[in-house]
Protein backbone atom coordinates (compact mmCIF):
# COMPACT_ATOMS: atom_id res chain seq x y z
CA UNK A 1 0.00 0.00 0.00
CA UNK A 2 2.79 2.43 0.85
CA UNK A 3 4.75 1.73 -2.38
CA UNK A 4 8.13 1.88 -0.68
CA UNK A 5 10.29 2.01 -3.87
CA UNK A 6 8.59 5.28 -4.85
CA UNK A 7 9.75 6.84 -1.57
CA UNK A 8 13.21 7.29 -3.06
CA UNK A 9 11.78 9.96 -5.39
CA UNK A 10 10.81 12.12 -2.41
CA UNK A 11 14.05 13.33 -0.70
CA UNK A 12 15.26 14.91 -3.94
CA UNK A 13 12.41 17.41 -3.79
CA UNK A 14 13.68 19.03 -0.59
CA UNK A 15 17.32 18.77 -1.65
CA UNK A 16 16.65 20.38 -5.03
CA UNK A 17 14.66 23.07 -3.25
CA UNK A 18 17.51 23.79 -0.87
CA UNK A 19 19.91 24.01 -3.83
CA UNK A 20 17.59 26.38 -5.68
CA UNK A 21 17.40 28.59 -2.58
CA UNK A 22 21.21 28.80 -2.51
CA UNK A 23 21.51 27.08 0.87
CA UNK A 24 23.41 24.01 1.96
CA UNK A 25 21.30 21.14 3.33
CA UNK A 26 21.20 21.03 7.12
CA UNK A 27 19.08 19.76 10.02
CA UNK A 28 16.04 21.69 8.83
CA UNK A 29 16.39 20.10 5.41
CA UNK A 30 16.22 16.70 7.10
CA UNK A 31 13.03 17.78 8.86
CA UNK A 32 11.61 18.86 5.51
CA UNK A 33 12.51 15.48 4.01
CA UNK A 34 10.84 13.71 6.93
CA UNK A 35 7.74 15.86 6.46
CA UNK A 36 7.68 15.10 2.73
CA UNK A 37 7.98 11.37 3.32
CA UNK A 38 5.11 11.39 5.82
CA UNK A 39 2.84 13.43 3.55
CA UNK A 40 3.71 11.26 0.55
CA UNK A 41 2.85 8.09 2.41
CA UNK A 42 -0.31 9.70 3.77
CA UNK A 43 -1.33 10.26 0.16
CA UNK A 44 -0.62 6.62 -0.71
CA UNK A 45 -2.75 5.30 2.15
CA UNK A 46 -5.55 7.78 1.49
CA UNK A 47 -5.43 6.95 -2.23
CA UNK A 48 -6.14 3.27 -1.55
CA UNK A 49 -8.85 4.11 0.96
CA UNK A 50 -10.63 6.44 -1.48
CA UNK A 51 -10.30 3.98 -4.39
CA UNK A 52 -11.17 0.79 -2.54
CA UNK A 53 -14.40 0.20 -4.51
CA UNK A 54 -12.75 0.88 -7.87
CA UNK A 55 -9.73 -1.24 -6.96
CA UNK A 56 -12.00 -4.15 -6.04
CA UNK A 57 -12.90 -4.33 -9.74
CA UNK A 58 -9.72 -3.18 -11.52
CA UNK A 59 -6.95 -4.04 -9.03
CA UNK A 60 -8.25 -6.77 -6.68
CA UNK A 61 -4.68 -7.66 -5.67
CA UNK A 62 -4.19 -4.40 -3.80
CA UNK A 63 -4.11 -4.54 0.02
CA UNK A 64 -7.59 -3.18 0.76
CA UNK A 65 -9.73 -5.12 -1.76
CA UNK A 66 -7.73 -8.29 -1.04
CA UNK A 67 -8.53 -7.94 2.66
CA UNK A 68 -4.93 -7.70 3.88
CA UNK A 69 -5.56 -4.24 5.33
CA UNK A 70 -8.82 -2.88 6.74
CA UNK A 71 -10.15 0.41 5.29
CA UNK A 72 -10.30 1.96 8.76
CA UNK A 73 -6.61 1.19 9.29
CA UNK A 74 -5.69 2.84 5.98
CA UNK A 75 -7.65 5.98 6.84
CA UNK A 76 -6.14 6.11 10.32
CA UNK A 77 -2.66 5.81 8.82
CA UNK A 78 -3.40 8.64 6.39
CA UNK A 79 -4.51 10.92 9.23
CA UNK A 80 -1.58 10.02 11.47
CA UNK A 81 1.01 10.47 8.73
CA UNK A 82 -0.48 13.82 7.75
CA UNK A 83 -0.24 15.03 11.34
CA UNK A 84 3.33 13.78 11.63
CA UNK A 85 4.27 15.56 8.41
CA UNK A 86 2.90 18.87 9.68
CA UNK A 87 4.66 18.48 13.03
CA UNK A 88 8.01 17.85 11.31
CA UNK A 89 7.47 20.86 9.06
CA UNK A 90 6.69 23.02 12.09
CA UNK A 91 10.00 21.89 13.58
CA UNK A 92 11.74 23.26 10.49
CA UNK A 93 10.24 26.70 11.06
CA UNK A 94 7.19 28.78 10.18
CA UNK A 95 8.11 29.21 6.50
CA UNK A 96 8.24 25.43 6.11
CA UNK A 97 4.90 24.95 7.86
CA UNK A 98 3.40 27.64 5.64
CA UNK A 99 4.25 25.45 2.64
CA UNK A 100 3.50 22.07 4.25
CA UNK A 101 -0.07 23.03 5.16
CA UNK A 102 -1.21 23.71 1.57
CA UNK A 103 0.80 20.68 0.45
CA UNK A 104 -1.16 18.46 2.84
CA UNK A 105 -4.43 20.06 1.70
CA UNK A 106 -3.51 19.40 -1.93
CA UNK A 107 -2.76 15.75 -1.19
CA UNK A 108 -6.14 15.23 0.48
CA UNK A 109 -8.02 17.19 -2.18
CA UNK A 110 -6.41 15.12 -4.93
CA UNK A 111 -7.24 11.76 -3.36
CA UNK A 112 -10.76 12.59 -2.21
CA UNK A 113 -12.06 14.84 -4.97
CA UNK A 114 -9.76 15.88 -7.81
CA UNK A 115 -8.14 12.65 -8.97
CA UNK A 116 -10.89 11.66 -11.37
CA UNK A 117 -11.48 15.18 -12.70
CA UNK A 118 -9.65 17.21 -15.33
CA UNK A 119 -7.84 18.99 -12.47
CA UNK A 120 -6.26 15.79 -11.19
CA UNK A 121 -2.89 15.99 -13.00
CA UNK A 122 -2.59 19.68 -12.14
CA UNK A 123 -3.20 18.93 -8.46
CA UNK A 124 -0.53 16.23 -8.45
CA UNK A 125 1.87 18.62 -10.18
CA UNK A 126 1.12 21.30 -7.59
CA UNK A 127 1.84 18.83 -4.78
CA UNK A 128 5.25 17.92 -6.20
CA UNK A 129 6.12 21.57 -6.79
CA UNK A 130 5.09 22.49 -3.25
CA UNK A 131 7.24 19.66 -1.95
CA UNK A 132 10.29 21.21 -3.60
CA UNK A 133 9.35 24.61 -2.17
CA UNK A 134 9.10 22.98 1.27
CA UNK A 135 12.80 22.16 1.09
CA UNK A 136 13.61 25.71 0.03
CA UNK A 137 11.51 27.24 2.81
CA UNK A 138 12.94 24.94 5.48
CA UNK A 139 16.57 25.42 4.45
CA UNK A 140 16.73 28.95 3.14
CA UNK A 141 13.66 30.55 4.69
CA UNK A 142 12.17 31.62 1.35
CA UNK A 143 10.72 30.12 -1.80
CA UNK A 144 11.03 32.76 -4.51
CA UNK A 145 14.36 31.55 -5.91
CA UNK A 146 13.05 27.98 -6.06
CA UNK A 147 9.93 28.75 -8.09
CA UNK A 148 11.50 27.96 -11.52
CA UNK A 149 12.74 24.57 -10.32
CA UNK A 150 9.34 23.84 -8.77
CA UNK A 151 7.65 24.69 -12.08
CA UNK A 152 9.92 22.33 -14.04
CA UNK A 153 9.43 19.47 -11.59
CA UNK A 154 5.69 20.10 -11.50
CA UNK A 155 5.49 19.99 -15.30
CA UNK A 156 7.18 16.59 -15.33
CA UNK A 157 4.74 15.33 -12.69
CA UNK A 158 1.82 16.67 -14.71
CA UNK A 159 2.93 14.59 -17.71
CA UNK A 160 3.44 11.40 -15.68
CA UNK A 161 0.08 11.76 -13.94
CA UNK A 162 -1.75 12.34 -17.22
CA UNK A 163 -0.29 9.08 -18.57
CA UNK A 164 -1.12 7.20 -15.36
CA UNK A 165 -4.83 7.94 -15.73
CA UNK A 166 -4.96 5.38 -18.55
CA UNK A 167 -2.67 2.73 -17.08
CA UNK A 168 -5.44 0.16 -16.58
CA UNK A 169 -7.31 0.68 -19.86
CA UNK A 170 -4.74 2.17 -22.23
CA UNK A 171 -6.14 3.31 -25.57
CA UNK A 172 -4.65 6.79 -26.05
CA UNK A 173 -1.47 7.47 -27.99
CA UNK A 174 -1.75 11.24 -27.68
CA UNK A 175 -1.13 11.37 -23.92
CA UNK A 176 2.21 9.48 -23.89
CA UNK A 177 3.20 11.39 -27.03
CA UNK A 178 2.52 14.68 -25.23
CA UNK A 179 4.54 13.38 -22.26
CA UNK A 180 7.39 12.55 -24.64
CA UNK A 181 7.36 16.08 -26.07
CA UNK A 182 7.24 17.51 -22.54
CA UNK A 183 10.24 15.42 -21.56
CA UNK A 184 12.19 16.79 -24.52
CA UNK A 185 11.30 20.38 -23.61
CA UNK A 186 12.26 19.90 -19.96
CA UNK A 187 15.54 18.28 -20.95
CA UNK A 188 16.39 21.25 -23.12
CA UNK A 189 15.56 23.72 -20.36
CA UNK A 190 17.68 21.85 -17.82
CA UNK A 191 20.67 21.15 -20.07
CA UNK A 192 20.86 24.14 -22.42
CA UNK A 193 20.15 26.98 -20.05
CA UNK A 194 23.29 28.44 -18.52
CA UNK A 195 23.75 27.39 -14.91
CA UNK A 196 23.35 30.42 -12.68
CA UNK A 197 24.25 30.30 -9.01
CA UNK A 198 21.70 31.70 -6.54
CA UNK A 199 22.64 35.05 -5.02
CA UNK A 200 23.89 33.60 -1.74
CA UNK A 201 26.09 31.04 -3.46
CA UNK A 202 27.49 33.62 -5.91
CA UNK A 203 28.49 35.85 -3.02
CA UNK A 204 30.18 33.01 -1.17
CA UNK A 205 32.08 32.00 -4.29
CA UNK A 206 33.34 35.52 -5.08
CA UNK A 207 37.15 35.92 -4.88
CA UNK A 208 38.34 37.04 -1.49
CA UNK A 209 35.05 36.36 0.27
CA UNK A 210 34.83 33.50 2.77
CA UNK A 211 32.00 31.07 2.16
CA UNK A 212 30.06 28.98 4.65
CA UNK A 213 31.92 25.84 3.61
CA UNK A 214 34.09 24.31 0.89
CA UNK A 215 34.06 26.16 -2.40
CA UNK A 216 31.56 25.01 -5.03
CA UNK A 217 32.91 23.40 -8.21
CA UNK A 218 33.60 25.71 -11.15
CA UNK A 219 30.66 26.99 -13.15
CA UNK A 220 31.52 24.84 -16.16
CA UNK A 221 31.71 21.70 -14.06
CA UNK A 222 28.20 22.15 -12.63
CA UNK A 223 26.92 22.97 -16.12
CA UNK A 224 28.41 19.75 -17.48
CA UNK A 225 26.93 17.81 -14.57
CA UNK A 226 23.50 19.30 -15.24
CA UNK A 227 23.82 18.27 -18.88
CA UNK A 228 24.75 14.69 -17.99
CA UNK A 229 21.94 14.36 -15.47
CA UNK A 230 19.47 15.92 -17.89
CA UNK A 231 20.48 13.32 -20.46
CA UNK A 232 19.92 10.59 -17.88
CA UNK A 233 16.48 12.02 -17.20
CA UNK A 234 15.59 11.96 -20.89
CA UNK A 235 16.93 8.44 -21.35
CA UNK A 236 14.88 7.15 -18.42
CA UNK A 237 11.56 8.71 -19.44
CA UNK A 238 11.60 9.01 -23.23
CA UNK A 239 11.85 5.38 -24.30
CA UNK A 240 8.83 4.04 -22.36
CA UNK A 241 6.79 7.09 -23.41
CA UNK A 242 7.71 6.40 -27.04
CA UNK A 243 6.72 2.75 -26.78
CA UNK A 244 3.39 3.67 -25.17
CA UNK A 245 2.73 6.20 -27.92
CA UNK A 246 3.30 3.50 -30.56
CA UNK A 247 1.18 0.94 -28.71
CA UNK A 248 -0.95 2.41 -25.90
CA UNK A 249 -1.78 -0.96 -24.35
CA UNK A 250 -2.16 -1.22 -20.55
CA UNK A 251 1.21 -3.01 -20.04
CA UNK A 252 3.17 -0.44 -22.05
CA UNK A 253 1.27 2.44 -20.47
CA UNK A 254 2.13 1.07 -17.04
CA UNK A 255 5.78 0.86 -18.07
CA UNK A 256 5.60 4.46 -19.23
CA UNK A 257 4.28 5.50 -15.82
CA UNK A 258 7.06 3.58 -14.11
CA UNK A 259 9.66 5.19 -16.34
CA UNK A 260 8.26 8.62 -15.60
CA UNK A 261 8.39 8.00 -11.86
CA UNK A 262 11.98 6.73 -12.04
CA UNK A 263 12.95 9.75 -14.15
CA UNK A 264 11.98 12.06 -11.28
CA UNK A 265 15.28 11.39 -9.50
CA UNK A 266 17.67 12.35 -12.33
CA UNK A 267 15.50 15.41 -12.97
CA UNK A 268 15.79 16.47 -9.33
CA UNK A 269 19.54 15.92 -9.50
CA UNK A 270 19.79 17.96 -12.72
CA UNK A 271 17.85 20.80 -11.09
CA UNK A 272 20.26 20.79 -8.15
CA UNK A 273 23.25 20.86 -10.50
CA UNK A 274 21.59 23.65 -12.49
CA UNK A 275 21.54 25.66 -9.26
CA UNK A 276 25.28 25.11 -8.79
CA UNK A 277 25.05 22.49 -6.02
CA UNK A 278 27.17 19.66 -7.42
CA UNK A 279 27.48 17.67 -4.18
CA UNK A 280 23.73 17.83 -3.58
CA UNK A 281 22.98 16.75 -7.15
CA UNK A 282 25.25 13.72 -6.83
CA UNK A 283 23.61 12.80 -3.53
CA UNK A 284 20.18 12.93 -5.16
CA UNK A 285 21.37 10.92 -8.18
CA UNK A 286 22.64 8.19 -5.85
CA UNK A 287 19.07 7.55 -4.71
CA UNK A 288 18.18 6.04 -8.10
CA UNK A 289 20.23 2.81 -7.89
CA UNK A 290 19.26 2.37 -4.23
CA UNK A 291 15.60 2.64 -5.15
CA UNK A 292 16.00 0.08 -7.95
CA UNK A 293 17.73 -2.32 -5.57
CA UNK A 294 14.93 -2.02 -3.02
CA UNK A 295 12.31 -2.54 -5.73
CA UNK A 296 14.04 -5.70 -6.96
CA UNK A 297 14.36 -7.14 -3.47
CA UNK A 298 10.74 -6.37 -2.71
CA UNK A 299 9.63 -7.82 -6.05
CA UNK A 300 7.91 -4.52 -6.94
CA UNK A 301 8.89 -3.59 -10.47
CA UNK A 302 5.66 -1.77 -11.22
CA UNK A 303 5.04 1.27 -9.06
CA UNK A 304 1.98 3.39 -9.68
CA UNK A 305 1.12 6.82 -8.40
CA UNK A 306 -2.66 6.30 -8.65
Amino acid sequence: MLRLPALFTVPGDALAGAAAAGARPGPRTLLAIGSSLCLYEAGMALNDWADRAEDAVERPHRPLPSGRIRPAAALTAACGLTGAGLVLAAGAGRPALAVAAPLAATVWAYDLRLKHTFAGPAAMAAARGLDLLLGAAATGGGTRAALPSAALLGTHTLAVTAVSRRETGGGSALVPLAALVTTGALTRLVTHRRTRLPAGRRAAAAPGLPGPGPAEPPHRATGALATALGAAYAATAARPYFHAALNPSPPLTQRAVGGGIRATIPLQAALAARSGAAATSLLVAALAPVGRMVARRAGMRKVSIT
